[in-house]
């Protein structure tokens, strides 16, 4: 899962140069910029474990949202989750690339910590 902690440690990089004041980042560009990289770091991560353990070719690599969630059900639901590794992207998905990146709704420090902890943990349930 190396280049997936790549895209993660780069968002954490982004975060450490905004201005904060009462718990808040003050520029909301550079953090929609860390929570697109964080969502990249989870699709990098399901991409290395079809890449590595399940054979797949670089072209075969999901290209939609939709792809990622149908190989999850398939490739990762018999390894103990029971659906709650979907349910984990699910939550990142509108978390981190809609509300975070897309639309720039999540800029308080905790959460924004929050969730860059909670895409590590998804990463490693991969690996």
């Amino acid at each position: 899962m190396k280049e997936a902690i790549r895209y993660l440690n780069n968002a954490k990089e982004i975060l450490k140069k905004v201005p904060v004041e009462d718990d808040t980042y003050t520029d909301v560009k550079p953090v929609r910029e860390a929570m697109g990289s964080a969502y990249l770091a989870i699709l990098e991560a399901i991409n290395e474990y079809l890449l590595e353990r399940k054979g797949f070719l670089k072209k075969e690599l999901p290209k939609s949202v939709d792809e990622y969630k149908v190989l999850l059900k398939k490739y990762m639901s018999h390894r103990g989750h029971n659906g709650r590794l979907l349910r984990e992207f699910d939550k990142l998905y509108d978390a981190l690339h809609i509300a975070g990146y897309y639309r720039g709704l999540i800029y308080d420090t905790n959460a924004v910590k929050d969730y860059l902890k909670a895409a590590r943990s998804f990463i490693e349930k991969i690996d």
